[in-house]
C-alpha cells in the first residue's frame, strides 16, 4: 500500500512551546467501525470523545497530525456568538431559534471549561475579551450591538470609553471597547492535544498520516484512503477548509481564507503594560487585527487575511507595521515566529452543519472565524444526533446556504474583489 508520511507541524510559537506528541500509527488495511471521522481537529476530536464515552467504536482519520490544521494554529480567542450577526440568524430562523443559537454559543464556552476540568487539559486559559472601535461609526455600532444583546438576548456587556479602555489597553488607536468577561483565550494546540489524549484513553483509534481520498455513500458509508478503507454506520466530515473533493457539494459552500499570526520575543515587564488585565482583543474592521499575550509574555498579533490562497508579499513587514500602529512603543520589536493557516468561511458567515448522503454522513464547516469556540459544540451536537437526539442539529440545517458565485474558476477572484471594497471602506469611512 502507498504510505503517506504526515507533514511536520508548521513552524509556530504554538508548536515550539509544547512537548512533541507521540505519533499515532496510520491506518493499515480495512477496518469496520460504528463511526468514522475525517479530521483530528476540535470538531472531530469532540465528536469522537462524546461518542466513545457513549460506547461507540470510533476511528478518526487524519491526513497529517492531531491539531495540524486550524485547530492548532488559530488566534486562540474564544468569543461568544457566531461568525455572522444575530440579525442574519433572526432573518432566517426567527428570533426564538436565533436566541437558542446564541445561548448555545455560550454553552460552547462552558464546554471548554468542563473539558479542561474533566480531562485535566492545561491550555493556558485566560478570562476576558474586548471588541474595540477605531472610528466613530464603530463606536456607534458597538453601542447598538450592546443594546440589542441586552434587550433581546439577556447578555449584558461592559462598555469601556476611551479613558476606561486606556487602563486595560494603553493604545492610541482605539476609541472604546465592548468587554466580555466570559469570553477569553487559550493555547489552541495544547487544547487539541488534551482532547486527543482524552479520546485515546477512552478507546478512540486515531490514524495520523491517513488522508481520506473519497467516500462511498450507502447504508454503511465507506471512507477510502490509500492505506485501506473504513466501513461504518456513521461518517463525520470534520476537515473544513483543508478537505477538497471528498464532498464537492460541501466544497462549494465554503471559501478557504488564509490568516496570519506573529509572536514577538518575550516582552518581560513590558507585556503587563501592554495588556494589564491579560484580555484578548479584536477590532471590528472587516480586515481585522486581533491580539493577546502568550503565557510567557509574548504578544501574539494576528491579522492580514488573504483571500487569494497566496501568502501576501512582504508579510513580516506588513504584520509588524500593523502591530506598531496599535503599539507604537513596540517600534523596535519584531516577530520571533510568524505563521499562517486556513480557516473556512461561508457566504453568509453562518455555520454550515448538517447531514448528506443517506443522512448518515454528518459534517460541520463554515465557522467563519469563531471556530475555537463553537467547533466543540459542533462535535457535541453531531454526537447527540448520532445517538438519536437531532433536535439541536436540525436547527442548523434550517439555515439556508448558497454556493460561492463564480464556480471553481472565478469564485476566488470575485471574493478578492469584494474584500478589496470592504478594506477600502474600513480605510475611508
Amino acid at each position: 500500500m502507498t504510505t503517506h508520511a504526515p507533514a511536520p507541524y508548521p513552524p509556530s510559537w504554538y508548536a515550539a512551546s509544547v512537548a512533541p506528541q507521540p505519533p499515532q500509527p496510520p491506518l493499515d488495511g480495512d477496518l469496520d467501525a460504528d463511526v468514522c471521522i475525517l479530521g483530528a481537529g476540535y470538531v472531530g476530536l469532540s465528536a469522537a470523545l462524546a461518542l466513545a464515552e457513549a460506547g461507540y467504536r470510533v476511528v478518526v482519520l487524519e491526513a497529517e497530525r492531531i491539531g495540524w490544521g486550524a485547530s492548532g494554529r488559530n488566534g486562540g480567542q474564544v468569543i461568544f456568538g457566531w461568525g455572522c450577526s444575530e440579525a442574519t440568524l433572526e432573518a432566517q430562523l426567527g428570533r426564538e431559534d436565533a436566541r437558542r443559537m446564541f445561548d448555545w454559543s455560550l454553552e460552547s464556552i462552558r464546554l471548554i471549561h468542563e473539558r479542561r476540568e474533566r480531562y485535566g487539559i492545561d491550555c493556558d486559559w485566560r478570562d476576558g475579551h474586548c471588541h474595540v472601535a477605531i472610528k466613530p461609526r464603530q463606536v456607534r455600532a458597538l453601542h447598538e450591538w450592546r443594546d440589542d444583546l441586552q434587550a433581546h438576548y439577556d447578555y449584558p456587556l461592559d462598555w469601556l470609553d476611551r479613558d476606561a479602555l486606556q487602563e486595560r489597553l494603553p493604545s492610541p488607536r482605539y476609541l472604546g471597547g465592548l468587554y466580555d468577561g466570559r469570553s477569553g483565550h487559550l493555547h489552541p494546540l495544547k487544547y487539541a492535544f488534551g482532547l486527543a489524549r482524552a479520546a485515546l484513553e477512552r478507546g478512540v483509534r486515531i490514524c495520523e498520516g491517513t488522508r481520506v481520498t473519497g467516500i462511498e455513500h450507502g447504508a454503511r458509508p465507506v471512507l477510502k484512503t490509500a492505506l485501506g478503507n473504513v466501513r461504518c454506520d456513521i461518517a463525520v466530515l470534520a476537515g473544513n477548509a483543508l478537505v477538497k473533493g471528498v464532498a464537492p457539494e460541501l466544497d462549494r459552500r465554503i471559501m478557504p481564507v488564509g490568516t496570519y499570526i506573529g509572536a514577538t520575543p518575550p516582552l518581560g515587564d513590558l507585556a503587563q503594560r501592554l495588556l494589564p488585565t491579560d484580555m484578548a482583543v479584536a477590532d471590528i474592521n472587516w480586515a481585522l487585527d486581533y491580539f493577546r499575550l502568550a503565557s510567557d509574555g509574548r504578544l501574539l498579533f494576528g491579522g492580514r487575511a488573504s483571500y487569494s490562497n497566496l501568502e501576501p508579499p512582504n508579510l513580516r513587514w506588513v504584520m509588524a507595521r500593523r502591530m506598531h500602529r496599535v503599539f507604537p512603543h513596540l517600534a523596535d520589536v519584531g516577530f520571533e515566529h510568524l505563521w499562517g493557516g486556513t480557516i473556512d468561511i461561508s457566504l453568509n458567515r453562518a455555520p454550515h452543519w448538517g447531514r448528506i448522503g443517506q443522512r448518515n454522513v454528518y459534517f460541520a464547516q463554515g465557522f467563519s472565524g469563531h471556530g475555537v469556540n463553537v467547533s466543540g459544540l459542533a462535535g457535541t451536537l453531531i454526537a447527540e444526533a448520532v445517538r438519536g437526539q437531532s433536535e439541536r442539529l436540525d436547527v442548523f440545517e434550517h439555515i439556508r446556504h448558497r454556493d460561492f458565485p463564480g464556480g471553481r474558476a472565478f469564485r476566488t477572484p470575485l471574493l478578492v474583489a469584494a474584500m478589496a471594497w470592504y478594506k477600502l471602506r474600513d480605510a475611508l469611512w
